[in-house]
């Protein structure tokens, strides 16, 4: 019978690993044949022993024989709690090797985002946004992999990966197709569960291919054990071999080499013993052989385990309090016995210590044979040494985390640091572990209340509900006073916001509101409940709220930031009711200090939020002060991204330059934006608020833009249509879904849409026609159905544009009118529309105007004036349509 042997230099456990061989040549040949292909990833998945690390070390070695610069990392049973770890092993090498100069000019703007992650650079002042460092992170090997071309990625043990390494591989993986990187992933199937696991799914998903690992074969077997231990091993004996480890290579390789230790004749009269052999050499047989070492040895080993990395022999010594020299006689005992060695120096990294495990089965079992009790102390002396060590309150959690709960106020004070430093770096996950473990310590009365307090601002964007139980608690124990009480009882309305509770939300700033005396706490509260009501899509939390609004406005001259959010908030409403936009500018202006925002109240200040800015923004843009409001759009964008923020508050801002895009008529760029806001939303969430911004104006954009097939597939793709959220959404997004079913001939179905829309804004008193534009759609879609209905509504809409007084509400209550009328009397209103939309600085109403006057008028010339604005525009639709009239007048002529 043949005997399968593995290729020339491979280790043992390669051993009938042709297939899984040749796909690493081939993606390695794909890799350095074109610097400009596409990156690719290879998974491996196999049970623990079945020879992924072997792969691994042998795509490292075929990489390097071909030029290729290879990083690899491992995860670790014993390290996944410790963020950022995985990333950080195959990246740091790299860049801690430039001076920091250089690695700040490789990494540009991401530097101080991702650096801190990575642990290059010290974090600021301010709570990192775990998806602007994933982005970042991204960005970083992107590219670093241009200046090392070729490019492989190693990493090993992925199932117990870090979380957030595992969120950036995931990120990765999506976006291979843009750098010319190989990533190779080893794992076992199963093992995590949750997000973990999503994340794993996904970048298998994204792989170019998975390669399942089998075990071994009995002739493959049969091989090994001859080419280990002489030809003469005959048949039964290697049928033994294989029916005793089962074909696993790892089992194999530890067999045989107890065999070769016990030197007895690998014959069938010598098979028997190989059931014994094999005990001792996995679980509970390797923890009785490790026994035997000595009492010393086996501390040793137990303390090695406890580290779990950085394992040298110095940092072991101190935790397994015994002499250096004792320490070193016991790594050289422990390396004999084939259950530490030294690090493979082709993989080597900034802070692997002296020793590791064997494998990782090896550290498992001698991780879980020490006793529970010495177990847990030993992690609490971890703690200490490594502080002691200068590695910090974050790398000393991990050890933290397996303490019992002990009433150790220091222990508490501890996790609360490590979970900062958490924060500081994007990992909120990591800081939500540490002061849940705090909780159970537990802290002292008077600081309970402060950590539920932190725990509930690590969570607030992860788990709102879990946010809300958190500070409903601290809000109920003593301990949160003052400024700090006012902020968790914001930090609680935000919560119950994000979880689609707005009423609570309301009625719970407004309860701490009545609590409070007058002044800037007070006023903070109000002005709060005030926003919460404001962006709410029902019924108004309370009667009078525009007139409360108003005479709480009257007081404030925008001394300090709490007046200046009540006069943004009575602009908004001002604004949304549609009354004088004059007055609508006049307290806007006043919220700011030198026309620009008041220091602490910028977009990236925790103390009020995005909310507050994108009404002031808004406030301006729908009410013909673009400038104003796209300097605020713009300067929110520059803002999240200098800070990397790249979840909701960068998709938001994306949406709202895409608004201001739109206002203006500038369509080609307004869908960009839009699409880009999408895109970032679809990795929030959908049904938020924000994802709602960008399909409603991404819809709104292409209609203008004349791209109705493309406007009902983004619609239908991403879900708009009812239930709408229960935030108000700009603008009005039944007036926008409502023109889209006209659009597409569902002209019922339009209608009921409009006329929902206007119940709606009545019930909110919102009347500014710019903003909940249905009337116009409405009356232009009833103009033969119901003629009278569609003249009076043509006639409130004038009434409500004049009373805003924008020339654009102003022209497009004109251009409505001229659409239900003919003859002399819709050319003069068409003629009026163009004059008031000439002054507004919305290009695209304008265009339109000029081609309905050039309709209306049968003149070439306004026709021409409209194609030329129409295409500046980008609006197609309205292209075609001025050049059909156009040649429909010269056929006439």
């Amino acid at each position: 019978m043949t005997e399968v042997r593995p290729t020339q230099a491979a280790s043992a456990s390669l051993w009938e690993r042709d297939e899984e061989v040749a796909a690493v040549e081939r993606v390695l040949d794909t890799l350095c044949a074109d610097k400009s292909s596409s990156g690719n990833l290879l998974v491996l998945r196999g049970e623990a022993g079945l020879g992924k690390t072997a792969l691994l070390a042998e795509t490292r070695r075929i990489a390097e024989a071909r030029g290729c610069q290879v990083w690899s990392a491992r995860g670790s049973e014993t390290l996944s709690s410790v963020p950022f770890n995985v990333v950080r092993q195959l990246l740091q090498p790299a860049l801690l090797s430039l001076m920091p100069e250089e690695a700040r000019e490789y990494l540009g703007d991401w530097y101080d985002i991702a650096g801190p992650a990575l642990g290059i650079t010290e974090p600021g002042e301010r709570q990192a946004d775990p998806q602007g460092v994933c982005d970042g992170l991204v960005a970083a090997v992107r590219r670093l992999a241009r200046r090392d071309w070729p490019l492989v990625l190693l990493i090993d043990d992925a199932h117990w990966a870090d979380q957030e390494s595992l969120r950036w591989l995931a990120a990765f993986a999506e976006r291979l197709g843009e750098q010319n990187v190989l990533v190779v992933v080893a794992r076992r199937p199963g093992e995590v569960s949750g997000d973990s696991a999503r994340h794993l799914d996904a970048v298998a998903a994204a792989g170019g291919s998975v390669a399942t690992l089998s075990a071994l074969t009995p002739d493959a077997t049969a091989g090994l054990t001859r080419a280990t231990l002489g030809p003469h091993a005959d048949a039964p004996f290697c049928r033994e071999v294989w029916a005793v480890t089962g074909g696993n290579p790892y089992e194999t390789v530890e067999l045989l080499a107890k065999v070769q230790d016990s030197e007895f004749e690998p014959t069938e009269s010598a098979a028997g013993e190989l059931r014994a052999l094999n005990r001792a050499a996995r679980g509970g047989g390797l923890v009785a052989r490790l026994e035997t070492l000595g009492i010393e040895a086996t501390r040793f080993a137990w303390a090695a385990a406890i580290l779990g990395t950085g394992i040298s022999v110095d940092l072991v010594a101190e935790l397994a309090t015994m002499s250096v020299d004792e320490a070193v006689r016991c790594a050289d005992l422990l390396r004999t016995a084939r259950i530490l060695t030294e690090p493979d120096p082709a993989g080597a990294q900034p802070d692997d210590g002296d020793l590791e495990f064997v494998h990782p089965l090896i550290a498992t079992a001698v991780y879980n044979s020490i006793p529970d009790a010495l177990r847990t102390a030993m992690h609490g002396i971890a703690a200490r040494v490594v502080t002691d060590n200068g590695r910090g309150a974050a790398v000393a959690a991990r050890h933290l985390l397996e303490v019992h709960p002990d009433n150790d106020a220091e222990l508490v004070e501890q996790l609360r640091e490590a979970a900062r430093e958490h924060l500081a770096v994007g990992a909120p996950d990591a800081a939500r572990r540490c002061l849940e473990r705090a909780l159970l310590e537990p802290p002292l009365p008077e600081v309970h209340a402060r950590v539920l307090h932190e725990l509930g601002g690590a969570t607030l964007l992860t788990a709102p509900a879990t946010t809300i139980d958190h500070l409903q608690t601290a809000l109920g124990m003593p301990g949160l006073d003052g400024d700090e009480r006012v902020d968790a009882v914001y930090r609680l309305s935000q919560a119950l916001l994000h979880n689609d509770q707005l009423e609570e939300a309301v009625r719970t700033v407004e309860a701490e509101a009545a609590r409070h005396q007058a002044g800037p706490a007070r006023l903070r509260l109000q002005a709060v409940q005030f926003m919460w009501e404001g962006i709410h899509a029902g019924e108004a939390a309370s009667p009078g709220r525009s007139a409360r609004l108003a005479e709480l406005a009257g007081t404030c001259t925008g001394r300090d930031n709490s007046e200046r959010a009540v006069l943004i908030l009575r602009g908004f409403d001002v604004m949304a009711r549609g009354e004088n936009a004059e007055e609508v500018a006049e307290l806007c202006d006043r919220a700011l200090v030198n026309g620009r925002l008041a220091p602490g109240l910028g977009w990236t200040d925790p103390e009020w939020g995005i909310e507050l800015l994108m009404m002031l923004a808004n406030s301006y843009a729908f009410t013909d002060r673009l400038d104003r409001a796209e300097s605020l759009y713009n300067e929110a964008l520059r803002a999240y991204e200098s800070a990397g923020w790249s979840g909701g508050h960068l998709a938001l801002a994306h949406a709202y330059v895409g608004v201001g895009h739109r206002r203006r008529g500038r369509l080609r760029e307004a869908e960009a934006s839009l699409r880009k806001s999408l895109a970032l939303a679809e990795r929030v969430g959908r049904r938020l608020p924000l994802y709602w911004s960008a399909t409603c104006n991404l819809v709104d954009t292409l209609l203008a833009r004349g791209h109705v097939d493309a406007a009902w597939e983004i619609a239908e793709q991403h879900g708009f249509a009812p239930p709408y959220p229960s935030t108000i959404v700009l603008p009005d997004p039944r007036s926008v879904r409502g023109r889209l079913l006209l659009a597409v001939g569902r002209t019922k179905d339009g209608v009921n849409e409009l006329e929902a829309a206007e119940k709606a804004a009545a019930v909110r008193g919102h009347y500014n026609p710019v903003l909940v534009p249905w009337a116009v759609d409405l009356a232009r879609a009833l103009a033969n159905e119901d003629p009278p209905r569609a003249a009076r509504l043509a006639t409130e809409v004038r009434r409500h544009a004049e009373r805003l007084g924008t020339d654009t509400a102003i022209g497009e209550a004109l251009r409505c009118a001229a659409a239900l009328e003919t003859g002399q009397r819709a050319v003069r209103l068409a003629e009026q529309a163009v004059t008031y939309l000439e002054a507004s600085p919305c290009q695209y109403e304008h265009a339109a105007a000029r081609v309905e006057y050039g309709i209306a008028a049968r003149s070439a010339t306004e026709l021409q004036r409209g194609l030329t604005l129409a295409r500046s525009c980008g609006a197609d639709g309205l292209v075609a349509q001025a050049q059909a009239e156009t040649a429909l007048l010269s056929g006439v002529g």
